[in-house]
């Protein structure tokens, strides 16, 4: 059960710890109060200020698992405070082996890049976290979390994210995708996550369930991608992939590919996203 006093009373003292700083934002003028504002830290976690607001106030609704993952996320949770966390909204803590849980010392390094694309990612392909760049270049992640931001769940259902790439590398891109399963397939030994991710993917898809037969296995650490981009066109970009294997978590970083406009790109889109040039953008 839910205990909203306690809850409300962690949040507060979690915030009331962190420096502007320490999350990757402007000091700013004005802080009449230690720590980060209530509307920051609603930012980071994908959440309204009035829903944050409430939480802290021990009112509002009950958290989801998802939330409460994401607000451990926004206030630099380390693994133990993150499970207390999750004990004070009345919820199971994710299991520790597969790591959802994004490590403050990670969140503090992708926070000073922001010249080129950052993910973190499950090593199921969740993203569970990236920045603004990656945000411009290949969408928001969805507020639900889990499969409507799992990368390869996406890339054998969603047609729209296919269209993203080139048709000649899709082929490619597929197989990438099976192999590096198939890696995370040997060495989780069967757990469930991987299996019914596996058995879900073989239902929905034809194209995925024949290329899970040639048992091709290959863990990525380095890919080369092309996105084709609304407003700048086609964008070449060298993927490397930094894992961090205690964890199950992966960093992958979208380099401009050499040789390309891809850096202007990049930076053309920063600016879009900066001043907010289209208004239709949501």
């Amino acid at each position: 059960m839910i205990d909203r006093a306690a809850l409300a009373d962690f949040l507060r003292r979690r915030r009331e710890l962190l420096r502007p700083a320490d999350v990757g934002l402007p000091p700013g003028s004005r802080r009449r109060t230690p720590g980060l504002r209530r509307e920051e830290v609603a930012a980071l976690a994908g959440v309204s200020a009035d829903y944050y607001t409430r939480l802290e106030q021990a009112r509002g609704p009950h958290p989801s698992s998802s939330v409460v993952a994401a607000i451990a996320r926004a206030l630099r949770c380390g693994r133990d405070e993150r499970d207390h966390l999750f004990h004070l909204a009345g919820l199971t803590p994710p299991p520790r082996r597969a790591g959802r849980h994004v490590p403050p010392g990670l969140l503090r390094l992708v926070d000073h890049l922001t010249e080129v694309p950052v993910l973190v990612l499950t090593d199921l392909t969740e993203v569970l976290w990236q920045n603004r760049l990656a945000d411009l270049l290949t969408g928001p992640l969805s507020p639900d979390g889990g499969r409507a931001d799992n990368a390869a769940w996406r890339w054998f259902t969603d047609p729209a994210l296919r269209e993203l790439a080139p048709p000649e590398d899709r082929a490619r891109l597929s197989a990438s995708h099976v192999r590096d399963l198939r890696a995370v397939w040997s060495r989780r030994a069967g757990d469930a996550d991987v299996t019914t991710l596996v058995a879900d993917l073989t239902a929905a898809s034809v194209e995925f369930a024949e290329l899970w037969e040639r048992h091709e296995v290959a863990e990525r650490r380095a890919d080369h991608k092309r996105f084709h981009h609304p407003e700048v066109g086609l964008v070449e970009v060298t993927c490397e992939v930094l894992l961090t294997p205690e964890s199950d978590l992966s960093l992958l970083v979208l380099f401009p590919t050499e040789g390309t406009d891809a850096r202007e790109k990049l930076d053309l889109l920063r600016v879009i996203g900066t001043q907010d040039l289209d208004p239709s953008r949501p």
